[in-house]
């Protein structure tokens, strides 16, 4: 498995919005707004792959002077569980921590709080609904 950094609106860029779409917005009959995928070329965006084929992704958004926000963390359903996610997350804590930032948050669904919590991330707010479904605001703080 190679895990990588991918350029907005490069061919892997739109494997990685499919997969989003099939699995973070369909499901919840949610579709991405052009104006919302044009704003992540900012973004640092991140994938998992073997050979051609994208295996899971999520992206990075500043926030704040010393944090990044995870955001649209995604896995194909057959591989989840398989180390996939845990191998995205590790890349994504390390490329942060390689760019300063000192800590990493981000809105996690409800259903995923307990693979977070194995990789060392605290829940640090109430219940909130978001696209739909429950989640919780979830931190980790980076330590060299």
């Amino acid at each position: 498995m190679a895990l990588k950094l991918i350029d907005h609106g490069s061919p892997e860029y739109h494997q990685m919005v499919q997969l989003r779409n099939e699995i973070l917005r369909r499901p919840l009959g949610l579709k991405f707004d052009p104006a919302e995928l044009e704003k992540e070329k900012d973004e640092i965006l991140i994938a998992a792959f073997e050979e051609e084929k994208m295996l899971g992704c999520c992206m990075l958004i500043k926030y704040g002077p010393d944090a990044v926000r995870l955001r649209q963390m995604a896995v194909l359903p057959t591989l989840q569980g398989k180390g996939v996610g845990r191998a995205l997350m590790q890349f994504a804590e390390n490329i942060a921590r390689d760019m300063g930032y000192k800590r990493i948050m981000m809105h996690a669904r409800k259903t995923a709080t307990g693979f977070y919590e194995k990789l060392g991330y605290e829940v640090t707010s109430d219940e909130f609904e978001e696209v739909t479904l429950p989640h919780v605001v979830m931190e980790k703080g980076l330590f060299t």
